[in-house]
Parts: C-alpha cells; structure tokens; sequence
C-alpha cells in the first residue's frame, strides 16, 4: 500500500484534498510540521512526500528520505527553489510540481495589494472602526495614465499586465524571455530592465527565485527606480533585499510595498504568532511604515486556486500508486515510475498521521 506523507499542511489543505474524486485512493499521513532535515526521519513507510513552499528539501534531506525508501516529492505549488533537483535526479527521485493552480488568483491579490496601498483602504477601515471619519492623510493617485512595469511575462505577469490595462495604464515588461505576439495584442511595451525601473510609477514581479534573480531588487536597483514608485511582491521573498529595502523607505524614495512574501518568511508566515513577541527585526521595523502593506503568503488563496492544486497533486499522487505515467506538464524530474504497490489491503480514505489534526 503507498503511504504518502504531507507536510506543512493546514485545515484547507485537507478540505480540499478530501474533495478530490481520488481521495479514496489515497492512504495520506497528514504532518502540520515543516519537512527538512530534521524532520525528513518522521516520513515512516512513506514511498511519496508532498510538500509545500517552505519545507526545505536539500540534498541531506533528500538523501534520508531515499534511504527511507521515498521516490516521489510532490510540490502543491508551482515555485521548486525549496528543492534541489540536482540531488534528486541523482537518486532517482522523481518531483512533480502544479505549475499554473490558478495565475488570476495571484493576479488578482496583486492589483488587490495595489488599490488598498494607493487608496489607504486598510488605514480608513481601521479609522472608521473607531469611529475616526476624517479624510487627512488617505490621498492616492488615479492608475489611469500612470506606467506599470511588470517583471517577468510569465501566466501571472500577463495577467496582470492585463488587469492594469484594464485601469488604463500604460505597460512596460521585462523578461529574458518576451512574447511579441501577446504584448502587441495587448497593447504592452517590452523594455529593458534599466527603463523600466526608471520610467514607472508601479513596479510588480512575477518571476521564479533562481540565483540570478535573488535580490535582484537591491539599493542599485532601488536608486534607478522612479522617485514615489510603489513596488509589489507577490513572487518570491528572496527576490528583494529587506536590509536594502528598510533603508530605501527610511529615505522617503519609495512611495508604498506591497508585500505577499517575504524574505526570511520560513517559520512565522502561514501561523498564528498573536500571542508571542516577533523575533525577527526586519519584518517588525517593515510593519513599522504607514506606506508598506503585508500579506502573509495568500494571493493563491482562492477556491479555484485549492482546488486545481489538490486535483493536480492528487492526480500525479494515484499516478505513482498504479505505476503510471505523471501528468507531463508537472513533472521536474522525470525517473522511472516504480511499479504499483499491491492491492491486497484496501487505503483508507485519506487517514491521519499522529501529527495531524
């Protein structure tokens, strides 16, 4: 019988996996803990693990769960930097990954990010709240006619690309790799790097973390941006420096952030840390800015967005069980799939491990 461990889980996770017409297939040890290296002995019988964007799958890490008798790392999200690919070739592991759960999900919470920054919506709500109905200090400024740069023309890129030509902005795109066809359909203008940054009031990413790409937004970068620009994130944490980022808003250079992710975000984003003093400085001193808006990991969050996560994941996950072949657009590393498991016990429908709830 094929054991699959889960790990980082939360409540909907479950929900949604349990929704799938798979489920019954499916014999799921649920873990809310992250999986590393530490924690790769807790794996038990399991031949598959499925993990999420902050559990760290190095090579010591890869190495136990292949000496645990794991051959498949299932990714519920598109991002594979938590990885290493090469490790797991060389064991033979397969990874599969879901790379496009739902891009209007992410695309939406960016421009949602970008209209409660610019228009102080969290600001009014927390003032109206106390019955506080003054207007002073909540000016924005109209999207239509401002410039929108957006990094990276990937899914979400464009998409969002899209919804800021809805408002009638303009749209500049970097990416090393363009789609002349989509952009003069669209309406977008490819340019370099340099005058993106140089020429808009609205700079967004949408690229994969990759060593090239990690704090590609830096001081440099900072200084060449166009002086009250507002930045969004809604990619990967590492792609910005904080330290830099901190002593670019201490100079009043940058107009607004708007923040889903965050560089050191391992260990606090995703749990409830209400009740406890925030250890981390960086995170509290960017807390600290009346111009700076975070969101804790969330712009997947939408029912579409689960839904496909778990219908893709569950897939490939019954596919490892009867030794068939993986969806093709997920897979990272290909490696023969093992052959199935025998049938003479029946999988409980999605059963729970001694760490799940």
């Amino acid at each position: 019988m094929n054991t699959i461990a889960f790990y980082d889980t939360k409540p909907y996770d479950r929900e949604y996996f349990a929704r799938t017409p798979e489920a019954h297939q499916l014999h799921c040890q649920f873990h809310e803990f992250r999986l590393t290296n530490e924690t790769a002995a807790s794996v038990g019988g399991a031949r598959a693990v499925c993990v999420f964007v902050n559990d760290r799958l190095d090579a010591p890490c890869l190495r136990q769960l292949h000496q645990a008798g794991v051959r498949l790392v299932a990714l519920r999200c598109a991002g594979f930097n938590n990885v290493d690919l090469t490790a797991a070739k060389s064991l033979g592991l397969a990874v599969v990954r879901v790379p496009a759960y739902s891009p209007h999900a992410v695309a939406e919470h960016t421009i949602a990010l970008l209209l409660a920054l610019n228009r102080n919506i969290h600001r009014a709500y927390n003032r109206v709240r106390e019955h506080n109905f003054s207007l002073n200090g909540l000016v924005g400024f109209d999207l239509h006619g401002k410039t929108a740069g957006v990094v990276g023309t990937g899914k979400i890129g464009k998409i969002t690309a899209q919804i800021l030509r809805g408002f009638g902005t303009e749209v500049l795109a970097f990416d090393p790799y363009p789609s002349p066809a989509w952009a003069a359909a669209l309406g977008v203008r490819y340019t370099d790097f340099t005058t993106l940054l140089a020429s808009s009031h609205i700079v967004s990413l949408h690229l994969p973390l990759t060593p090239s790409s990690r704090h590609l937004f830096n001081a440099e970068t900072f200084a060449s941006m166009k002086p009250g620009a507002y930045l969004l994130n809604t990619s990967r944490g590492k792609l910005v420096d904080t330290t830099a980022l901190i002593e670019t808003l201490k100079t009043g250079r940058l107009g607004g952030v708007a923040l889903d992710v965050y560089e050191e975000e391992e260990g606090l984003f995703f749990e409830d840390h209400s009740g406890e003093i925030l250890q981390d400085d960086e995170l509290s001193r960017l807390l600290t800015f009346p111009n700076v808006l975070i969101t804790a990991h969330q712009a997947f969050l939408t029912h579409e967005a689960l839904s496909e996560i778990a219908r893709v994941t569950a897939g490939n996950l019954v596919c490892f069980a009867e030794g068939q072949p993986f969806l093709a657009e997920s897979v990272l590393v290909d490696c023969p799939t093992p052959a199935p498991a025998s049938n003479e016990h029946t999988a409980p429908a999605l059963s729970r491990g001694s760490a799940s709830l």
